[in-house]
């Protein structure tokens, strides 16, 4: 007897089948059924995809940050001179350099020197940021010494300048070119001060991924950086890397004390947390809005088994009076929507997978088609669209989908199976 049949029984899955693949002119509603196939795939693609960019550019803006720029930076606080002035130079920036490299869990500590100029070059001329350092600390920024994507001779860092490559774009300027900096803090005369203005060859031309670094950035040798902006014997600040940027919070005390008395700190999350924040509200949002959408799309699966139920009322009173239980009937239609939002969820979790794995060719296709200039990356900050693939994100997409095509399966498949087999049969 079907009573005594366990739950999900062949008999079940048999006829849930049937209806499932019927034509339209037998009773079936195989035209929906395929509408709310669709419907779950795009939106748990579109889902899928949307995480896939969310994650992609989160890890490239932090890793653009983390890879170029210190985790941490020392300053020390401003200080009245004798003539009145503010100082904020760090005198024994050798002995707060070893200092610092000695707090656990800092892998490096390197002064420098920093000041904005004037570039120019045959008529040409952009603001930059110089960054006066040492060659040997220069050799381990990752994003600036990636001989992927830098160009030069990084070892001859001490005979040059190192320049982005959106300041060299913005230049003109290539290897070999001799470029000028100009500091208006040059030479104090009795007629006022002059301004300061030295040649550096171009050695090498780095490109860290991130636009504003490339376009305003440069570095000098320390020394060089010293006598070029009358810092001599002083550093400005202290840049400090670690080995977890993620815990650099937990290093803050133990920095301030190597760092003596007037040190001050800014780390990496002082610099971007706006970003940051602001990008999770905006994650939080997006998947709310996409939810939404799969919510939508499911929501044709329950369209779907109305049509079913209703076409099918005849067949439920037959098998009703053949002995099948409310469960059994209930089970039958919940196969039908679930089935239907299962290969639809399966589907979408393929694509968004493909996409995100393509996404470069897709893209390339997508700017091709619209004639360029879709990713400006004055705007983004980064060069390209990216996608990082998680788990947790498709496994999130796969759980909503599939929980919310299940909840609106069971009340169609409820309404069938609490249907009186005496109504459903009384006109036939």
């Amino acid at each position: 007897m079907a009573g005594n049949t366990a739950p999900f029984a062949a008999f079940e899955w048999m006829i849930a089948w049937r209806y499932l693949r019927a034509r339209r002119a037998e009773g079936g509603v195989s035209v929906m059924t395929w509408i709310s196939l669709i419907g779950i795939t795009l939106a748990v693609f579109a889902l899928i995809a949307t995480l896939a960019v969310r994650s992609g550019f989160r890890a490239e803006f932090v890793d653009t940050i983390l890879g170029a720029n210190a985790h941490v930076t020392v300053y020390n606080s401003a200080q009245v001179t004798e003539q009145g002035g503010i100082d904020r130079t760090i005198p024994d920036y050798e002995e707060m350099s070893g200092r610092l490299r000695a707090v656990e869990g800092v892998t490096r500590a390197a002064p420098l020197v920093k000041g904005q100029v004037m570039a120019s070059l045959r008529g040409s001329n952009t603001g930059v940021e110089v960054f006066g350092i040492s060659a040997e600390h220069l050799a381990t920024i990752p994003r600036i010494a990636d001989p992927e994507t830098g160009r030069g001779e990084i070892g001859r860092f001490e005979e040059g300048i190192a320049i982005g490559s959106g300041v060299a774009r913005e230049l003109g300027a290539g290897l070999g070119d001799r470029i000028k900096l100009i500091s208006p803090d040059g030479v104090k005369t009795a007629f006022g001060t002059s301004p300061r203005v030295n040649a550096y060859e171009v050695v090498y031309i780095f490109s860290a991924g991130r636009y504003d670094i490339d376009r305003t950035r440069v570095y000098l040798p320390f020394e060089e950086a010293q006598t070029f902006f009358n810092r001599d014997g002083v550093a400005t600040e202290i840049e400090v890397m670690v080995e977890d940027p993620d815990r650099v919070d937990e290093l803050s005390v133990d920095l301030l004390r190597a760092g003596g008395n007037r040190a001050t700190i800014w780390t990496w999350r002082d610099a971007s947390g706006g970003f940051l924040r602001a990008l999770e509200i905006e994650d939080n949002v997006m998947f709310v809005i996409l939810s939404i959408l799969v919510l939508i799309a499911a929501m044709n699966i329950v369209s779907g088994l109305i049509m079913l139920v209703k076409n099918k009322g005849r067949d439920i009173g037959i098998l009703r009076t053949m002995g099948l239980t409310e469960g059994s009937v209930l089970r039958v239609f919940f196969i039908c929507g679930a089935f239907t939002g299962l290969i639809g969820t399966a589907l979408g979790v393929v694509l968004g997978c493909l996409f995100a794995i393509y996404i470069d060719p897709v893209f390339a296709m997508v700017n091709t088609v619209a004639g360029g200039g879709v990713w400006d990356p004055s705007i983004r900050g980064i060069y390209h669209l990216p996608a990082k693939l998680e788990l947790a994100d498709v496994i999130s997409a796969v759980t909503l989908s599939l929980g919310l095509s299940f909840c609106v399966t069971y009340f169609p498949a409820r309404r069938a199976a609490r249907l009186n087999p005496v109504e459903a049969l009384r006109y036939e």
